[in-house]
């Protein structure tokens, strides 16, 4: 390994799957604002994740498909002609 190229200021830190809910804690160097109280009962900064191997689709093995206003059927009957003269 060379020397002088990892930080040193690393500290526990919770990182928590804002999807689900999951929490887990490890070291790491990334600045947070938030804490929160753990069973231990101290006190951790706290990074909030908005997918996590807990929650993604790849590891759980369930597709979740997120539509937001209807993009993919708005997609779906734009492009549905194009498709159908593709399938033949």
């Amino acid at each position: 390994m060379k020397k002088e190229i990892h930080p040193e200021n690393f500290r526990l830190i919770v990182f928590k799957d804002m999807s689900n809910g999951h929490t887990f804690m490890t070291r790491s160097t990334a600045n947070t604002k938030e804490t929160i109280k753990m069973d231990d009962g101290k006190d951790y900064p706290l990074v909030k994740l908005e997918i996590s191997n807990t929650s993604h689709p790849f590891y759980t093995g369930k597709m979740k498909l997120v539509d937001s206003a209807g993009r993919v059927d708005k997609f779906m009957n734009r492009y549905k002609t194009h498709m159908e003269k593709n399938k033949k």
